[in-house]
This record gives C-alpha cells, sequence and structure tokens, in this order.
C-alpha cells in the first residue's frame, strides 16, 4: 500500500485517483473548486479545497510524507509548472505530473518532475495500433520496437499444440498467455491445443503481429 496525492481532479485525475483508491493505497485529493471536492471527498482517504500554487495550502499537505505526488492540471500549465516546483522544493519524493506534449514534458522535467505522463497521447497510439487491424483486441507498448498484443487464435492453429506450431521460429513471436471464456494460462506448455474461442497475447514487433493477426480470418 502507498501513501498517494492527487492534485488536480479533472477527469483524469479524478479516475486515476479512483483507481489507485480500488487498489488498497491511501489517496488524498486536493482541488481549487469546492464544488468538485464536496462532491467526491466521500471516497477518499483524505481530501482538501485548496489552490496548490499558494505555497501555505502545500506545506500543510505534508508532501514529504507521500510515496507519490501526482500533478494531473490539464487545462492551467503554468500552474502545473508551479505546483510542480514546489513539491520539490518541499521534499516531495517521486512528483509525476501530467503534459500534452512534448514541449511541456521537458519544461515539467526541468523544474523537478521526477516523470512526466501523456494519457491523451498514450489514448490516442493505443486506439491508433487497436483500430489499425480488425484482429487485434489490446495493445501494450513496452519499447518504441516492441509491444504486447491480444489476438484472436489464427484459424490454422485450431487443434495444433504449441510444439507442432513452433510459434517463435515461424512467426517471430512469443506467446505468453492466452485467454479462453476470461481465465488466462500464463506461459502454456508445449502440449497446449489452441480452440476457435481462444485469445492469444503475444509479445513482437508490430509489423510483425500485424501480418500474424491478418490470417485469423485467413
Amino acid at each position: 500500500m502507498k501513501s498517494i496525492l492527487v492534485i488536480g481532479m479533472g477527469r483524469f485525475g479524478r479516475q486515476f485517483a479512483e483507481r489507485m483508491q480500488e487498489l488498497g493505497n491511501d489517496v488524498m485529493v486536493v482541488d481549487k473548486n469546492p464544488e468538485i471536492i464536496d462532491e467526491i471527498a466521500y471516497k477518499f482517504t483524505d481530501s482538501l479545497i485548496g489552490d496548490c500554487c499558494n505555497e501555505a495550502v502545500l506545506n500543510s499537505l505534508g508532501v514529504n510524507n507521500f510515496d507519490v505526488c501526482f500533478v494531473s492540471i490539464g487545462e492551467d500549465f503554468q500552474a502545473s509548472l508551479e505546483i510542480t516546483s514546489l513539491l520539490k522544493d518541499r521534499g516531495a519524493s517521486h512528483v509525476v505530473s501530467k503534459a500534452r506534449g512534448d514541449r511541456q514534458a521537458m519544461l515539467l522535467m526541468k523544474i523537478g518532475a521526477d516523470e512526466v505522463v501523456y494519457p491523451e497521447r498514450e489514448i490516442a497510439e493505443k486506439l491508433a495500433v487497436r483500430y489499425n487491424s480488425d484482429n487485434i483486441f489490446d495493445f501494450i507498448e513496452l519499447t518504441s520496437e516492441y509491444s504486447i498484443f491480444e489476438i484472436p487464435c489464427i484459424s490454422s492453429w485450431h487443434g495444433k499444440t504449441v510444439a507442432e506450431l513452433n510459434v517463435r521460429s515461424k512467426y517471430n513471436v512469443n506467446i505468453i498467455a492466452v485467454k479462453r471464456e476470461n481465465c488466462l494460462s500464463i506461459s502454456p506448455g508445449a502440449d497446449y491445443v489452441f480452440s476457435a474461442n481462444d485469445h492469444i497475447i503475444v509479445i513482437g514487433k508490430a509489423a510483425d503481429v500485424f501480418k500474424l493477426s491478418g490470417k485469423a480470418t485467413s
């Protein structure tokens, strides 16, 4: 369990904070809009109405006691810069700030952010990959070269075992799991027999996976 501070309760900040709470973390939320805090305060360990550009507000939070501080302000980038800098000045151990582009990210890193996230860009990239092919169910980028994909079972694989198919050598991807009726089999053994309803979780280069997933309906 971690102690998390989330500053800025826009759509992203709120959803992130709620999910962190669901995962069992202690989450404190802060926003300068009293209506927003009044609406969501009951969900969290602690909440505060306050403008974190005000040094007195940040001083009252004891930011050095949190494992991670998230600055999720989207509309007012100047405020995001100021708060990120103030958090580091007050001993915050790890500050993650939200950015909309590379220029913002560069500035945030320069004034102290330990990490910068691009939620809009990440969602856009994920959707672009998913809808680039009818046979990509999900996608997680690991590096600029390799990603994890969820694809349907290739028709020619039905009834065959992992050993028979020699997937890594033939298709340049590695099978890391198989999903069948919402049950996940991690690292299926050589004797695993594929069925038509299986979803295959593979790791590989996008071009190789797109080529492979195209065989699903062939």
